[in-house]
């Protein structure tokens, strides 16, 4: 009896190699799951952190949750069992600049997510696997195209072929007052006009930095009339009549396209080249002005004096930024 029921067991076990083969593949279906439970699991949670830490600008907060979701799935592709965010530490970051590295990616794109993993950093409270400066881990500096006109003039015809006002309305923003596209759609002139000057408030910013920037002339008044009365017929007083900034960010690409305007961060751009000129009298390296290494006395003061004028203007923290807009 007991050799009958042997040899019908082996009859029905599998032979030795297709054995091995179902292992292999039970093997591997495991690991899958593993690795899409990880992914799954770390994506949630730095989705989370970043809907429950809205700093800086509509903007800002998604360049970064699309970094951080970017930055998830490197890890979890070079081997990294990572399931939560909080397991984050220095030979992730490590990992991660070798790899951008060997990418040969722009410093400037590099710096970018260096600065989104600082950011998740302090946020699970361990500041301390990523280096206080990018070059702890040889990062190059960004490589700044300059002396190149970038401006964008802002054409009666242009706003002729723009069918929405609040599309024209924050073109003329841009152009009148050098503000980012973002600003220009959040902006609310009643809340904004503070007589000589602009008050940008922080939630509408870059970096959600509030600055001022003076009201010069006849034609900013004017315009700032203008948007006021256009402003009070929206919910919240200022130039986003559908229901969010997203949906209005939406419609004011649409009429930008429709109409054959592109690249609107060109105003900002002509905004600061002008703004140059009445401050220093001459015109910016970008329009064929003289280099700012070749300025002496004087003339090498107020070109720095400028510089930090039109840098605060604009928004940015750093002077040397001014030479993406006007030259160096």
């Amino acid at each position: 009896m007991d050799e009958l029921h042997t040899e019908k067991r082996s009859r029905n076990a599998p032979p030795a190699f297709a054995a091995m083969v179902l292992r292999a593949a039970q093997s591997r279906a495991c690991v899958r799951t593993d690795e899409e439970r990880n992914m799954k699991n770390l994506i949630y949670s730095l989705t989370q952190i970043c809907r429950h830490n809205r700093d800086g600008s509509y903007k800002t907060q998604a360049d970064r949750q699309r970094i951080l979701l970017l930055i998830g799935k490197q890890l979890l592709e070079m081997g990294y069992r990572l399931n939560h965010a909080g397991g984050l530490g220095t030979r992730h970051i490590e990992a991660l600049v070798k790899r951008w590295t060997e990418e040969e990616l722009n410093p400037g794109s590099i710096k970018n997510r260096m600065s989104a993993l600082r950011w998740l950093a302090g946020k699970i409270n361990k500041q301390n696997i990523v280096a206080r400066t990018n070059d702890a881990y040889g990062i190059p500096d960004r490589r700044f195209v300059t002396n190149e006109d970038k401006g964008r003039d802002l054409t009666t015809d242009d706003l002729a072929a723009v069918e929405d006002p609040y599309t024209q309305m924050s073109l003329k923003l841009q152009a009148a007052f050098g503000l980012r596209r973002e600003e220009s759609i959040k902006f609310q002139p009643g809340y904004a006009d503070r007589g000589d000057r602009l008050h940008l408030r922080a939630s509408w910013t870059k970096g959600g930095r509030s600055r001022e920037i003076p009201i010069r002339t006849p034609e900013q008044r004017a315009l700032l009339d203008e948007a006021k009365t256009l402003a009070a017929l929206t919910p919240r007083g200022s130039l986003i009549m559908r229901d969010t900034y997203v949906a209005q960010l939406q419609v004011f690409k649409y009429h930008c396209t429709k109409a054959g305007i592109h690249h609107v961060h060109g105003h900002r751009h002509r905004y600061a080249q002008q703004r140059y000129k009445e401050l220093t009298g001459r015109l910016c390296p970008s329009l064929g002005g003289p280099s700012s290494g070749r300025l002496e006395g004087d003339l090498k003061v107020r070109d720095r004096q400028a510089r930090f004028i039109i840098s605060a203007e604009l928004g940015h923290a750093r002077v040397g930024v001014t030479s993406i807009y006007l030259g160096s």
